[in-house]
């Protein structure tokens, strides 16, 4: 059912001017840049239905709140991306047992954390012309701030590389990511996983300073004996849009997870903010 939707929503999205290099509310990464000397500032707020995390075995809906997002042009071609969150609360539905489960720490129907911080760098290797998209690379790394004792977190660390493609065709922009993420195995620290990484986006202007934009973003799992818990298959889509009048700017979209694992239907606001806050030499 879920997938039977997602096939039905992402063509009416090339239906609906060319969207800028903007990210939110989607997560599948442009090629483009912020600019030299520029910061980009990105907060928001998460919420998520039915979420399980099958290493600690719980399951609620979940509170994301502030999500955070900083991006610093350090060139033209060249971003450094700090990404994470300040609060997230599980309001706990049901519990199951699981690889994790007794290291829990949770004794009430709720619990929280801080979001797992990722650093990562964009790198823009070709711009787009008329005849040939623009792709860049990614390379980033999560850090294990969330911990397995509240149920939120793995305790692992992670690391991803990701080519990125993106072109404006006519109205629409498509960008397309795909790459390798090396998940570390919460239950073995001497074992690993490594998954396909994913995603698909487009954006389009339905009339001055609104856009309708949509992807599939998510990750594979590539080992034909089972994945390691907390590394399995994930995927979301992503239907929303997003509002520009003069310096301000907001946007919204709502989730449908596309595994078990994934919450049955959340949604996200918030706001990006772009200002000149350096120099370059």
């Amino acid at each position: 059912m879920r997938r039977t939707l997602a096939a039905a929503v992402l063509p009416l999205l090339l239906l609906a001017s060319p969207a800028a290099a903007q990210q939110r509310p989607l997560v599948t990464e442009d090629p483009e840049t912020v600019g030299t000397g520029n910061v980009l500032i990105e907060g928001g707020v998460d919420a998520a239905r039915d979420i399980f995390y099958p290493a600690s075995g719980l399951q609620g809906n979940l509170l994301r709140v502030p999500t955070l997002g900083i991006s610093f042009g350090l060139g033209s071609i060249a971003e450094l991306q700090l990404d994470g969150g300040l609060y997230n609360r599980l309001s706990i539905t049901s519990r199951q047992q699981a690889p994790l489960s007794h290291m829990l720490t949770v004794t009430g129907d709720s619990t929280s954390d801080v979001e797992d911080i990722v650093v990562g760098t964009k790198i823009r290797v070709l711009s787009e012309t008329a005849t040939r998209p623009a792709f860049g690379v990614r390379f980033a790394t999560k850090l294990p701030n969330a911990s397995n004792e509240s149920g939120l977190g793995l305790d692992t660390t992670d690391f991803f590389a990701t080519a990125l493609v993106g072109k404006t065709v006519q109205s629409i922009r498509i960008v397309g990511n795909a790459g390798l993420g090396i998940l570390g195995d919460p239950v073995r620290g001497d074992n690993q996983n490594d998954l396909l990484m994913y995603g698909l986006s487009v954006a389009r202007a339905v009339r001055q300073g609104l856009e309708v934009v949509g992807e599939i973003n998510g990750r594979a799992n590539t080992r034909g004996d089972g994945a390691p818990v907390g590394t399995d298959s994930r995927a979301t889509l992503r239907v929303g849009g997003r509002f520009t009048r003069g310096t301000v700017r907001a946007d919204a979209a709502v989730l449908l997870g596309m595994t078990s694992r994934d919450p049955g239907v959340g949604f996200t606001v918030g706001a990006p903010w772009v200002f000149k806050g350096f120099t370059v030499p």
